[in-house]
């Protein structure tokens, strides 16, 4: 059995159409754009900008912004493309599939669950831990925390109910219907985007000009002392200048993760040949302004260094308390807006996964558990509950930082793999009709491949390995299970 065999664009587009057994059709391009910002902009705007700045690019952090942009964009020109062209759930997996063959979009399927669910279960985490700094730790240790991780007082955690609490409440609104989900993202979108634009509007005039001087990190930027007799030292070569900037802009990367989850949502759309490229082309622009506008303010507003210190999710935070006085009621607001950011994005990321373990249901290469419908909803409810017991595990039992940069190298991927997709789609079928086509192929799919590329190069070695490491377990399964099961596989077989 051929480890190549591809899937039939035609046999593809018809069997979308079968609108009476498919998922129903409900998005416009304007829910799509909102479920575009409500994945894109969580944590990675008010984490990683600070990290990004204080760690490698200091207040060059904005041009970190624009590489990574500028990655997204040539991979968002691609989805646009494929999105247009192929309407159908299972974004880059089934763009792969019709492209470069079985094999290949079964790696890009399984490399979409390091993004997705465990993205989901990542943020989770983050709702959880940030919720309890919002309640004053009101939340027992023991019952926000995994059993792998100890207070600084001797006590260890048990389970983390509330980053279970969220991720139950999210899927029972997926399997409600994908335009209540929708809805309710789009009020949340409202919320945090607002929050985003007082914040850039009252911070800009507490902005000094020696924030920003200078505006790359120099190589003989002094180490900063950390306390407890830790430093940091900006001496490695990703730790300043322009190279600072690229490692900046693969940990700001993680910002940006999300535009391509709405591709997931194709089959659910109502003029999707109009509205897929709309809503991800549209929601990419929205949060590329509001990133570099948000990250020049931020280290205008605090240094760079202080970031180092400040931590995680309470760097945003930290700049209004300690330099913007007067405002400490945005320091609640921003509050609230993380917490909406974390909110809307694991809602994004479990529809996106789930509408892949469908489409790969459907294919075969997954049991059939996972595109079974709700009969009334006619939603993927069984793999939203299946979704929901895996992430829930790793959001109630493991730590977050197992996770690390696991999301950025399988989003990072599966970009790779759509330019790649789009020139040799061009080559293959060059007469197919292309609703929106992408400009100037294959000049733009190679910078999407050289810029991502480079990116991968950035991240460490055990995010690297590890990464392989889960690629071989899918391959594992693949030989085992998936390429028996084929639907392409079946009706390859010769008849009796």
């Amino acid at each position: 059995m051929s480890l190549w065999r591809k899937k039939s664009i035609t046999k593809l587009l018809a069997d979308a159409d079968n609108s009476e057994h498919g998922l129903k059709k409900s998005l416009t391009a304007w829910s799509l754009i909102a479920l575009g910002i409500g994945a894109i902009i969580g944590a990675g705007l008010f984490v990683r900008t600070a990290a990004a700045a204080g760690e490698h690019a200091g207040n060059a952090v904005t041009l970190s912004f624009v590489v990574a942009a500028l990655g997204c964009l040539f991979a968002g020109l691609c989805y646009a493309e494929f999105a247009s062209m192929i309407p159908i759930a299972g974004s880059a997996y089934t763009y792969a599939y019709t492209t470069m063959g079985e094999l290949v979009a079964w790696i890009i399927g399984w490399a979409l669950v390091l993004e997705y669910a465990l993205g989901a279960a990542t943020v989770s985490i983050a709702w959880s831990e940030y919720l309890n700094k919002l309640l004053g730790g009101a939340i027992p240790y023991n019952l926000c925390h995994s059993p792998f991780e100890m207070s600084a007082g001797g006590q260890h955690g048990l389970i983390n109910l509330p980053a279970l609490f969220i991720l139950l409440v999210i899927t029972l609104l997926l399997i409600k219907g994908t335009q209540e989900s929708a809805s309710v993202n789009a009020i949340i979108v409202f919320v945090k985007v607002s929050i985003v634009l007082i914040f850039i509007a009252i911070g800009w005039g507490f902005m000094k000009s020696a924030n920003h001087t200078p505006y790359l990190i120099p190589d003989n930027a002094p180490p900063v002392d950390l306390g407890n007799g830790k430093t940091y030292d900006y001496s490695p070569a990703v730790n300043h200048g322009w190279l600072g900037v690229l490692r900046g802009a693969a940990v700001v990367f993680f910002a940006f993760i999300g535009f391509d989850a709405v591709s997931t949502a194709a089959q659910e759309t109502k003029n999707p040949k109009r509205d897929m490229p709309i809503g991800i082309l549209g929601s990419l622009a929205v949060c590329t302004v509001l990133y570099i506008l948000f990250s020049h303010v931020l280290t205008g507003v605090a240094p760079y260094t202080d970031f180092l210190k400040a931590g995680k999710e309470a760097s945003v935070t930290y700049a209004i308390q300690h330099y913007m006085t007067g405002y400490a009621w945005l320091g609640t607001l921003v509050s609230v807006a993380i917490l909406a950011g974390f909110s809307s994005v694991i809602l994004v990321m479990l529809m996106g996964q789930s509408r892949v373990f469908y489409s790969m249901s459907n294919d075969g290469l997954l049991p059939k558990v996972f595109s079974d419908l709700h009969p009334k909803f006619r939603t993927p409810y069984k793999s939203n509950m299946i979704l929901f017991l895996f992430v829930g595990f790793f959001g109630a039992f493991i730590p977050g930082s197992v996770a690390g940069d696991l999301t950025s190298i399988g989003t990072l991927l599966a970009f790779v793999l759509v330019c790649l997709g789009i020139i040799i789609m061009r080559k293959a079928d060059p007469d197919r009709p292309r609703p929106f086509r992408t400009p100037m192929v294959p000049l733009v799919p190679i910078l999407g491949i050289l810029v991502c590329g480079a990116m991968i190069a950035t991240l460490d070695s055990t995010t690297l390995l590890t990464a392989f490491g889960w690629m071989i377990f899918g391959l594992i399964i693949f030989f085992s299970y998936s390429r028996f099961h084929s639907n392409i596989g079946k009706e390859n077989l010769p008849k009796s």
